[in-house]
Formats: structure tokens, sequence, C-alpha cells
């Protein structure tokens, strides 16, 4: 069975979206990535954009202004519904951790 586009996302994705809760063009949600990471995470312009159109597409971004070629983008609330949903993925990742990865099952 075929995995669910956005049933997952990446480390760039979320981030992406969480910056995206205000809003931003795309050079300032690469350098937010980068700032609120301490330089772990960073994103390129080329895998930015990808993105960003890919987002749109699924209702989790809409365009908020367009000046020349700078182009501002908001979160939805689909979009504010699939970062808290990878939120509550990633914890229960880290609750099966602590139960079964520190000895329980060892």
């Amino acid at each position: 069975m075929a995995r669910e586009k956005f049933q997952t996302l990446t480390e760039q994705m979320f981030y992406i979206l969480l910056c995206l809760q205000r809003e931003c063009c795309g050079a300032d949600v690469m350098e937010r990535v980068t700032t609120m990471t301490n330089g772990r995470v960073v994103i390129g312009p080329g895998t930015l954009y990808s993105l960003l159109e890919s987002f749109l597409s699924e209702g989790f971004i809409r365009e908020t202004k367009v000046e020349g070629r700078k182009r501002s983008y908001l979160i939805t609330p689909q979009g504010r519904e699939r970062l808290a949903g990878e939120v509550r993925r990633l914890e229960r990742q880290t609750e099966d951790y602590r139960k079964f990865g520190e000895g329980e099952f060892a």
C-alpha cells in the first residue's frame, strides 16, 4: 500500500511549516530555519521552493503577497493541523523510545 503524501514530514517540511506560522517570504524561511536549529537544519532554495509549491497544492499554506519575484506565505488551518499531527507522531515515537528503548525489553 502506498504511503499517503505528507503522512510524515521531513525535518525541512516541519520547519518550513513552523516558520510560516508568521507570514514570511522564502529567504526569511531559510534564515529562520537555520537560526532556530542553530544550523543543524539548512534548507536550500531548490528544496524550499519545491516544498512551498507542494504545500500550496495541498492547501497547507497560502500565498499572502507578491512583490515582484518576492512571494510571502502563511500556514493555513489545514497546515496547522498537519504540523500538530506531526508533533503528536514525534511525541509518540519519543514515548515509545523511553518505554522500550531504555531497557524495558532489553
